[in-house]
């Protein structure tokens, strides 16, 4: 397939599969910086009701940056990589207080804003032509330019990122590529097993990921003993590993023989 015919596809199938977000109708710097973050290593669908529920509790991003971050925690669990909300929190205190960065190199130095993430909100927010790479874009590129090669890395897969972009209409054509790939997807032609660089994500059950989420969502609204928490979330062998984590990551704190979130005040 020519680099044109590949250009016209994609805007056809972009227009026949476009799907309807919140962020896509409102592409601020809070709409998308939030759908972002959430995004990584998580399907739209949890997200669309994730997104509405955190835009009622924090409607702008000085209201999140003012939040405690165990409110934040609270309404994050359940969407899983509770870390992401701990970054987002972070990123929106150095927003509110210095402004949203307009270039990639003030994006990737906002907690939890990588190379990728910054690429998308520059085309998404800025409506500025940058690269960048996710499971959606692997998949329309692996399928139509490497049907039978394995191993095929992220720089050669930017090489035909930058050369098939539309510069003029970026925003619009970095959403054709996540609709259509997420349909190839739907449609069992994902290839991403041919990506060099892609890593399946492990399953939830039975890891120490879902315990540190059962450990969270019973942090949310009141703090336990260690006993408490135990029972509270069924625990197991991963209860240890996933509680000092946890801690490690500044999500859970210890006060006195009692465990809550970060930043959690009794009402």
């Amino acid at each position: 397939m020519s680099e044109r015919d590949f250009r016209e596809l994609v805007w056809a199938e972009g227009r026949t599969l476009y799907r309807d977000m919140p962020w896509r109708d409102t592409p601020s710097f809070y709409y998308v910086l939030v759908s972002e973050i959430m995004l990584q290593q998580t399907q739209v669908s949890r997200v669309l009701v994730k997104f509405a529920e955190f835009m009622d509790r924090f409607p702008t991003i000085e209201s999140l940056a003012n939040a405690p971050l165990a409110d934040v925690l609270g309404v994050w669990s359940g969407l899983g990589y509770n870390r992401r909300a701990r970054f987002l929190h972070e990123a929106a205190k150095v927003v509110a207080a210095e402004g949203a960065p307009t270039d990639l190199n003030g994006l990737v130095r906002l907690p939890g804003v990588g190379a990728n993430t910054a690429g998308a909100i520059m085309n998404y927010v800025y409506e500025a032509p940058t690269v960048f790479i996710e499971t959606n874009v692997r998949t329309v590129y692996l399928y139509h330019f490497f049907p039978n090669e394995i191993d095929v890395s992220d720089s050669v897969l930017k090489d035909l990122v930058a050369r098939t972009v539309d510069i003029e209409h970026p925003r619009q054509w970095f959403w054709a590529l996540m609709d259509y790939g997420s349909y190839l997807k739907a449609q069992g032609n994902g290839r991403l097993s041919q990506s060099k660089h892609y890593k399946k994500q492990a399953p939830l059950a039975g890891s120490v990921r879902e315990m540190r989420g059962r450990i969270i969502r019973q942090l949310t609204a009141r703090s336990l003993s260690q006993s408490s928490l135990y029972e509270a979330v069924q625990g197991d062998e991963r209860f240890a590993q996933a509680l000092d984590g946890l801690i490690r990551d500044g999500l859970v704190e210890k006060a006195g023989k009692q465990y809550r979130l970060v930043g959690f005040m009794p009402r």
